[in-house]
């Protein structure tokens, strides 16, 4: 016969057993910060809005020939000057070319050059700044006395300073020209960003303890240091394409940039503004076409600044 209990109350009493408790009770995983990077990116509205813009942009970039009505390259000089029709959506230019299929190819350009140079830059500037930012002393010193030189230059005088230098010409080569020039005036953003954040990592404890047990400084830079960098990089890196193709617009503009016959949103403004009172539309949408662009990766890379911020949680 079991005795009834005394003290306490009936619910006490009528308390589950102990390894239930333990059992039911084990503490929770909590998951990893890109998890939860994740997490807060999907609750995001200006994240998804710009996710939305960027990924309608590669898609229309990678299908390019397959949107495109026509080729961005024919003229037909019946045909001059259209404005927008069932057959001609977006008009067409002074040489009678269909300013759709323009548009539609200046984006795989646009976004040609924005992301080629702004990776470009990301993988010189990032070991230029772990090295600088890791090493110090008269590594450090000279090192960002170059990237101070490089900087002392306004980014949109130094790409046309490059340009006129490299000769614009057409075609990929032309291209890669540009990439290149905006390339170069984006290294020294990577690298004060990326020995910034060194600066601080290489105090930590787990990183003092790898110098402790004999571990090589390249190890310890990829290993350690560089994946507690990644947030800051991929954010800065999604902002600087939409100056990027900004930077190409402007050299486009200025006949410095990508040049005839390939189609760029920058070159058709300075071919068309010449008969924007007329014929405005030659202007508006080249220029529509930038800003939803730039707009997009400004909205994504606000999102993701937000989202992998450890102080936003």
């Amino acid at each position: 016969m079991t005795k009834p209990i005394s003290g306490g109350s009936v619910g006490e009493a009528n308390l589950p057993a102990t390894a239930e408790v333990v059992l039911d009770g084990r503490p929770k995983t909590s998951a990893s910060p890109f998890v939860e990077g994740l997490r807060r990116l999907r609750r995001s509205a200006t994240a998804l809005i710009g996710a939305g813009i960027v990924g309608t942009l590669l898609v229309v970039a990678i299908f390019a020939d397959v949107l495109a009505p026509q080729s961005p390259i024919a003229s037909d000089q019946r045909h001059t000057f259209e404005r927008p029709s069932w057959d001609y959506p977006l008009g067409t230019d002074q040489l009678g070319r269909d300013m759709l299929s323009r548009l539609i190819h200046g984006t795989r350009i646009s976004l040609l050059v924005g992301v080629s140079s702004v990776l470009l830059a990301l993988f010189v500037g990032v070991p230029f700044g772990m090295i600088a930012g890791y090493y110090g002393g008269r590594v450090d010193t000279v090192i960002m006395r170059v990237m101070d030189l490089i900087l002392a230059f306004p980014i949109y005088l130094l790409a046309i300073i490059l340009m006129v230098i490299f000769a614009p010409t057409a075609g990929l080569i032309g291209t890669m020209k540009v990439t290149g020039a905006i390339a170069i005036v984006r290294i020294p953003i990577y690298a004060r960003l990326v020995r910034g954040s060194v600066l601080s990592i290489k105090e930590k404890e787990y990183v003092e303890a790898c110098r402790a047990l004999g571990v090589r400084d390249p190890w310890i830079l990829f290993r350690h240091v560089l994946p507690n960098c990644l947030a800051p990089i991929i954010v800065t890196t999604t902002l600087g394409i939409a100056t990027s193709i900004i930077v190409e617009a402007t050299l486009s503009f200025l006949g410095l940039g990508t040049q005839p016959p390939t189609p760029s949103w920058g070159w058709d403004l300075k071919a068309n503004v010449a008969f924007i009172q007329a014929n405005a539309w030659l202007s508006l949408f080249p220029g529509l076409a930038i800003f939803v662009t730039v707009l997009g990766f400004n909205l994504f890379g606000d999102g993701l600044r937000d989202a992998l911020d450890p102080r936003l949680k």
